[in-house]
């Protein structure tokens, strides 16, 4: 399985953080277009969790872990609805596995990209740059969504 790198990672959250508002509308459709189903599949998820600010962290994340696996030079295919439905009950079996040990090698081993599951990981328990942080509830539904979303891309590379 192809990883992606911390490096690609790195130039990925240069570009989205670098983006105006224009380019970031862009490139979020671009991502949007390509990959329909997994976006609509990841913003239903604050409507579920009935979190209005995960829709835009979702969306942020969404762009640049997609971007993330483009700058790794990583061909996507469309997730799908089969792909989505075949991941689900596996994924939540994994999840408690994980959140009954918190051990974070279950986590790396079921979605195939370690740096990336490290970033998220990070991302959701430090402070940002100017200081602010996520609550407990934002922050732990915020991770079991993207690594939905690593582990599905991560799925979709293309040979």
């Amino acid at each position: 399985m192809k990883e992606v790198s911390f490096k690609s990672i790195e130039k990925a959250i240069q570009k989205v953080d670098h983006l105006d508002d224009d380019g970031l509308e862009k490139l979020a459709e671009t991502y949007a277009l390509a990959q329909r189903t997994l976006l609509g599949y990841v913003v239903s998820a604050a409507e579920e969790y009935q979190n209005e600010r995960l829709e835009g962290l979702l969306i942020y994340y969404f762009c640049l872990l997609s971007e993330a696996f483009a700058q790794e030079g990583m061909a996507l295919k469309e997730v799908t609805e089969e792909d989505i439905d075949a991941f689900e009950e596996p994924y939540f079996q994994m999840l408690d596995s994980y959140f009954d040990a918190y051990d974070p090698e279950v986590l790396e081993d079921f979605c195939d990209q370690p740096e990336l599951a490290k970033f998220m990981a990070i991302e959701v328990s430090e402070e940002d740059q100017d200081g602010t942080s996520l609550d407990d509830e934002t922050a732990t539904q915020l991770f079991i969504v993207a690594m939905a979303m690593i582990t599905l891309l991560g799925r979709a590379i293309k040979s």
